[in-house]
């Protein structure tokens, strides 16, 4: 499960439908619908939120936005119907640790992104995070 810090515009299709059924499969886990992944390490930065449920509600939701704006349709039914207003934060280092990793996966998925986005120095967070110093997350497992 990989729940990107960074804004959905970076990712290829393949990697947006697979973020938005991982989004899902974490709004089960945090719901309690679901059995397995509930100490998965990318589920602790919602569970650190003083409502999980609408954080989760609220990432998925900035990944629905992302796919109507190229023409898909994810079906926003799904989605808990809850509100949260607050930001969570991600390190600076988390960013550029996911972005490097993005970039891997589009150099064999997608030229054109890869070269699009290949050495941007401005990475543009998922509109739920604020960035902070310091390095990778202590729940990224690298």
């Amino acid at each position: 499960m990989r729940l990107w810090s960074i804004h959905p515009k970076y990712l290829d299709s393949k990697g947006l439908v697979a973020l938005w059924r991982e989004g899902l499969l974490a709004q089960n886990v945090l719901l309690g619908n679901t059995k397995g992944y509930k100490n998965h390490p990318q589920l602790i930065r919602f569970k650190k939120t003083t409502n999980q449920s609408a954080a989760i509600g609220c990432y998925l939701r900035s990944i629905a936005d992302e796919a109507d704006s190229r023409g898909y349709h994810f079906n926003r039914s799904k989605i808990i119907d809850m509100v949260f207003k607050d930001k969570i934060p991600v390190t600076n280092g988390q960013v550029q640790y996911e972005f490097e990793h993005l970039i891997k996966k589009l150099e064999t998925r997608d030229q054109d992104l890869y070269r699009k986005f290949k050495g941007l120095g401005n990475i543009e967070l998922h509109p739920l995070f604020n960035r902070v110093i310091g390095g990778v997350e202590d729940w990224e497992i690298v």
